[in-house]
C-alpha cells in the first residue's frame, strides 16, 4: 500500500514540476480504488486570485507601459509578465533584478510605480 502511495505522490511532484494536470488512480487504504485530479497552476499565464479578483495578463499598449515604468525603476531588469492586480494595485510587474532577485512592482492607474516588493513569487 504504501508503494502505491509513493508512486501517487512521485507523479503528483512531477506533474507539478512540468505545469501540467495529472489524472491518478491510486489505491485507498481498504484496498478499493480511488481517483483524484491533480492540477498545477503555471504563475507566467496569471490567473493569480486574491480577495476576489483574478488577475489577467496584460496586452498591448498597456502592458508595454507597465514594463517601461518598471524597468524604469529597476535598471537592468527582465520583466517576466504583467498583469493586473488583486492586491490593491492597479498593474504589477514581475522582475527578475540585474543581481537575480525577483521582484513584484506595483504600479498606479497611471502607470506610476508605487511599489516594489523583493523575493515575490514571480
Amino acid at each position: 500500500m504504501k508503494t502505491v502511495q509513493n508512486v501517487a505522490a512521485g507523479a503528483a511532484l512531477i506533474a507539478a514540476l512540468a505545469g501540467g494536470g495529472v489524472y491518478l488512480a491510486m489505491a485507498a487504504p481498504d484496498g478499493a480504488a480511488t481517483s483524484t485530479a491533480l492540477s498545477a497552476s503555471d504563475h507566467s499565464k496569471g490567473g493569480h486570485q486574491a480577495n476576489g479578483i483574478t488577475e489577467q495578463l496584460l496586452t498591448g499598449d498597456t502592458a508595454a507601459r507597465v514594463e517601461a515604468a518598471a524597468i524604469a525603476a529597476n535598471p537592468g531588469a527582465t520583466v517576466l509578465r504583467v498583469e493586473t492586480d488583486a492586491e490593491g494595485a492597479a498593474y504589477e510587474a514581475h522582475i527578475r533584478k540585474a543581481d537575480g532577485t525577483t521582484a513584484t512592482v506595483k504600479l498606479d492607474a497611471s502607470f506610476n510605480v508605487t511599489a516594489t516588493e523583493s523575493g515575490k513569487r514571480s
